[in-house]
């Protein structure tokens, strides 16, 4: 029997250099693929790629725009790095930041006349238990009925989605909107308050990316989460409490989004809105997975999907592309840059002449 025509082969572990000249080869090839889609909608590539990069640093208020785009995403994607560390696989991230905003918004609607600094400490607190209960219902379900918690995880999400729906419906209906249904606007004194122009969440993200490396890497909990990740039957042999490990877990991982969500709504909306997550949920599972899990990398992809996000809206604005074209054209570039992946571990093998490999 012949063998088939192409066959994806595991390769050798390939030395870090390699992979790192890899990478950078997908990212050439992205880029060229993008300018030849650019070409081929009749606009020049090198101007368009100009825009995008210009469009994130031609002025403070450009580069301050880019950075608030990507507090969120870099937030959320620390917080789930901590679930796929340990192969759990959370897809919740979305509902994760709603409910941290959700549990945040609450002081900042009912308790504005709180002190400024015992509101904003409140409304953390909040955001972080909002989101690591959110986290910490699949994983509960999953140590007790071993359900699937990637199904779980992103069903909790629409869940999370309709509660702020009912929330601008109902209860924290903004009552001066006529006929528009809202939550009000927050008090000045709920807000995160300004860092060189930029609400202070970017210097939350940092500390963030610090503690979560050394707590993966060097504390006795980043081990645990290691190997629980690695075989759970290898940390029970080891007198690892596996169900506690992936309760706490869980809990840290919703709760690192759920502090995105409240930077995001105290921070960038200054309210709470249905849109307060806007999709940055689904894109940190890429912006992860792309680090490789590892929380200085996040925090350079992260500004890199960003740049491209802002600069895209830019190229929109300036050159009169359909929002269409700009989706595309990110699209294209995740394919490449994403598709490297595969070949940093596999190969594809040919059939030769007369059925041999």
């Amino acid at each position: 029997m012949n063998e088939p025509l192409i066959r994806v082969v595991k390769k050798a572990e390939l030395a870090g250099r390699e992979i790192v000249i890899l990478r950078l080869e997908a990212v050439i090839l992205a880029i060229v693929a993008g300018g030849l889609f650019i070409l081929s909608i009749g606009y020049n590539p090198f101007l368009v790629y100009k825009t995008i990069v210009e469009g994130c640093f031609r002025s403070a208020m450009s580069f301050q725009a880019t950075i608030k785009i990507m507090i969120p995403l870099l937030v959320s994607s620390l917080g789930v790095t901590l679930a796929f560390k340990m192969k759990f696989w959370n897809i919740g991230a979305e509902g994760q930041i709603i409910m941290g905003a959700v549990f945040a918004s609450y002081f900042a609607l009912f308790h504005s006349d709180w002190n400024h600094w015992i509101l904003i400490l409140a409304m953390t607190a909040a955001g972080i238990v909002g989101g690591g209960l959110w986290g910490l219902i699949p994983a509960w379900f999953k140590t007790k009925f071993d359900t699937n918690e990637t199904l779980f995880t992103l069903m909790l999400n629409y869940i999370a989605l309709h509660i702020i729906s009912w929330l601008q419906e109902g209860p924290w209906r903004d009552k001066t909107a006529q006929g528009f249904a809202k939550i009000p606007r927050f008090d000045k004194n709920a807000a995160l308050d300004k860092v060189l122009g930029i609400q202070f969440g970017w210097i939350i993200a940092l500390i963030l990316v610090a503690v979560i490396l050394i707590y993966l890497k060097y504390s006795k909990q980043g081990y645990e989460i290691g190997v629980v990740g690695e075989s759970q039957d290898t940390a029970r042999y080891a007198g690892m409490n596996v169900r506690r490990i992936v309760l706490r877990t869980m809990f840290f991982s919703g709760a690192v989004c759920g502090l995105g969500g409240m930077i995001q709504a105290a921070g960038s909306d200054i309210t709470l809105t249905t849109s307060v997550a806007g999709g940055v949920g689904f894109t940190a599972i890429i912006v992860a997975w792309l680090a490789q899990l590892n929380p200085v990398m996040i925090l350079v992809v992260s500004l890199c999907f960003s740049i491209l996000e802002k600069g895209s809206s830019v190229v929109q604005s300036t050159y009169g592309l359909s929002s269409d074209c700009a989706a595309v054209l990110q699209g294209i570039i995740l394919f490449f840059i994403l598709g490297c992946e595969l070949f940093v571990r596999y190969k594809f093998v040919f059939r030769r002449k007369g059925g041999a490999a």
